[in-house]
């Protein structure tokens, strides 16, 4: 296709950033707190992407993200933003069966020890070492998150910082990074060594992305302690960076979809064939696309060919798991269920595990796919309904005001398989599946932990991993980057992080949940940051 001529030209900007979730939102307010000329640019009328939060009849619920992770990043990034957040504790409890535990403090470990050694006698001798070695974890886990990370730091101006926290954890962070590195394996493999019963093994590990690896899997104690919620949904945390972004002069083009990157022209082209020209460009969206997109004829043949090599191992790389997500208006007062569990809640319904069913069973499933094989697939469905672990959010015991007077929102999820929504998509029967999936995920719940629901639901629907796709444009639907089941292509290291936001164009950064693995929001704000950083350094 030939590049349009100078004269189709029609916006000019400094710095242009596409993408208006988290991670752009913070490189462009970050720029023009800096004096930067920005535009951000996002396919939706809203940006937030998945730190976003909904509202249907009064009930206000979380369109990603349930909870924040400070991860030594967040507070400080609001800080250096000269932005003020409302926020409160989002208290944990976990639950298998009957037994159900609320996080309160890191000695709340030792009695999740206990409700496992209830659980599972037999296995008590594997449990009592598998705590010793989440307690090392957590310990190691301060030392990570002990200070404010000091890539979000002005330390220019805060000399105090450096002599009297960032010197002293250099040497134990140091340590901590080559005890990290030792514990990259899956933690499925990893367990394998300490836990003998499989049930316990998926147990404690089926709520993580497949084959997460061990240290980030066996941290979540520590992160449990840590999760807090802005006042008003998780949406308000985009929402504030957006209105700081615009108060420091930052344009947002919201509704505007790039589809064509043309590297040597420093010129990319919206739905519209409207052109914008840049001096630096900040790619805050999915990876795979900007490297679909992008023409690389007129760079040196040097940088053509080490985008290629890039280019083929993005293409190459998968999405890790997505989530469902069922949205429920209940008519049952929040006291009902705070009596029962805190506002974010971990629930198996069965100390079975789910053994084989979420991965040969399923594999199983995709490989020898019919249209016409819907019963065994709805077979399949009771198992996992039945075996899962669900995330459960109750928007309204972290701010009361989140759900009408008398009643109460509910967001239960659990990680799912892109593919099979999709051939279920395919197949014609995909309204049809979800129905079912609402059905049996409601039963569950109704005849375990959460009665109440069995006559007591208004309304409700569902978010599928097709849904996150269509919304957020997110690469087989996921919502932490890459699959850790495969070949991984971006920077995986916390030592080489500063990199991760590096292309072959040297005009083109990136940034967001897709450039360093694993990903989460803290992560996704600091290489918004990084990339913003090497904005200011080349110019």
């Amino acid at each position: 296709m030939p590049y349009e001529p100078q004269s189709m030209r029609e916006n000019v900007c400094k710095v242009i950033i596409v993408g208006g979730g988290i991670a752009g939102l913070t490189a462009a307010a970050w720029l023009s707190k800096k004096g930067k000329k920005v535009l951000l640019i996002e396919k939706n009328e809203d940006c937030g992407g998945l730190v976003s939060s909904i509202t249907r009849n009064g009930f206000h619920y979380e369109a990603g993200v349930r909870a924040l992770l400070n991860a030594g990043i967040i507070f400080p990034m609001l800080h250096e933003l000269d932005i003020e957040l409302e926020v409160v504790k989002s208290s944990v409890s976990v639950g298998i069966e009957k037994e159900i535990l609320h996080i309160e403090d890191k000695n709340s470990l030792y009695k999740y020890k206990d409700l496992l050694i209830r659980l599972y006698p037999e296995s008590k001798a594997d449990i009592e070492k598998l705590i010793k070695i989440i307690r090392r974890i957590m310990k190691d886990v301060d030392v990570l998150y002990g200070i404010d990370n000091p890539v979000i730091k002005d330390l220019w101006r805060d000399k105090r910082f450096i002599f009297r926290k960032l010197l002293p954890w250099l040497p134990k962070f140091l340590l901590t990074l080559r005890k990290i590195d030792k514990l990259q394996m899956p933690v499925e493999d990893y367990l394998k060594a300490i836990v003998k019963d499989p049930s316990l093994r998926d147990i404690i590990t089926q709520h993580f992305f497949r084959k997460t690896p061990s240290f980030f899997a066996l941290s979540y104690f520590s992160l449990y302690l840590e999760y807090f919620y802005p006042k008003g949904g998780v949406g308000k945390l985009a929402e504030a960076m957006e209105h700081r972004l615009r108060e420091l002069g930052g344009e947002i083009k919201t509704g505007t979809v790039i589809n064509r990157v043309l590297a040597g022209e420093h010129t990319i082209m919206d739905q519209n064939n409207v052109a914008y020209h840049y001096e630096s460009l900040i790619w805050a969206a999915d990876l795979k696309t900007l490297y679909k997109i992008t023409d690389t004829r007129r760079l040196s043949e040097r940088i053509r060919l080490k985008f290629e090599a890039k280019k083929k191992m993005m293409l190459a790389g998968r999405g890790g798991d997505s989530v469902y997500s069922l949205y429920l208006e209940v008519d049952e007062p929040l006291e009902s269920f705070k009596q029962i569990a805190h506002g974010h809640f971990f629930y198996t319904p069965s100390k079975q595990g789910l053994g084989e069913v979420h991965t040969e069973e399923l594999n199983k499933l995709l490989r020898n796919w019919q249209n016409d094989n819907k019963k065994q697939v709805f077979v399949w469905l009771g198992k996992l309904t039945r075996l899962n672990t669900y995330e459960i959010s109750i928007p309204g015991l972290k701010n009361p005001d989140l759900s009408p007077k008398g009643k109460t929102g509910l967001i239960i999820s659990f990680l799912s398989d892109y593919d099979l929504f999709e051939k279920v998509y395919e197949s014609g029967w995909y309204t049809e599946f979800i129905s079912e999936l609402e059905k049996l995920v409601l039963s569950v719940l109704s005849d375990s932990v959460f009665p109440m629901l069995k006559d007591k639901v208004l309304n409700q629907f569902s978010f599928t991993p097709l849904s996150i796709k269509n919304r957020v444009s997110s690469s087989e639907g996921a919502i932490t980057g890459w699959s850790f089941q495969e070949p991984i292509p971006v920077i995986n290291q916390m030592a080489r992080s500063a990199r991760s936001v590096l292309t072959p164009i040297p005009s083109i950064f990136q940034a967001g949940q897709w450039v360093y693995s694993p990903s989460g929001v803290p992560m996704s704000i600091l290489t918004g940051k990084l990339a913003a950083d090497k904005v200011l350094k080349k110019s």
